[in-house]
């Protein structure tokens, strides 16, 4: 082979490999990447709570789904909750296995509207965290949130005074 073609096939291989490890990674990193930005309605994820609250109240409602293929009863313990923006709120959801064996689950979230996303700030959340509940075991989980005081200077949040927090708990399988 000549020097050029040896170059070519040696980039195409080094390509080739740099793309199959883009490809494992993507995943993960676009998960951090939506925790970060907040985008697609994905919550942040704060380590400390609010410092600075405004003085303009909003209601985060809450949702709670279970996949089809997961015998729990998954519901939240309070509907609604109303805070002012930058307040640091407390909500709880209540999880009962209604097999007669172990089962661990996962819970995805979202936020809607989906713009709202980036505002929201989970201090806590049992999200992502696998949860295991014995036949018949009830468990309550704590989120810990708030909602930056950015939100209310966003043009298009103005008219915006609800958001939703939304989770979806699934059978938990190992990879």
């Amino acid at each position: 082979m000549q020097k050029n073609d040896k170059t070519v096939v040696i980039l195409l291989t080094v390509g080739f490999f740099a793309m199959l490890a883009l490809a494992f990674a993507s995943v993960p990193l676009y998960r951090v990447f939506c925790q970060k930005t907040g985008f697609g309605g994905t919550p942040k994820v704060s380590r400390d709570g609010s410092t600075q609250v405004i003085n303009r109240e909003i209601t985060v409602r809450f949702v709670a789904n279970t996949h089809r293929d997961l015998p729990w009863e998954f519901s939240p313990l309070q509907h609604t909750i109303h805070l002012k923006i930058g307040e640091n709120g407390l909500a709880y959801y209540k999880a009962k296995n209604r097999s007669n064996k172990p089962i661990v689950g996962m819970a995805t979230y979202n936020i809607s509207p989906d713009v709202a996303g980036q505002y929201f700030n989970k201090v806590f959340c049992f999200c992502f965290e696998q949860q295991k509940l014995d036949p018949e075991e009830t468990m309550e989980m704590p989120v810990q949130f708030f909602i930056d005081p950015a939100f209310a200077n966003d043009p298009l949040l103005k008219s915006v005074n609800e958001i939703t927090l939304s989770y979806t708990f699934f059978v938990f399988k190992k990879q």
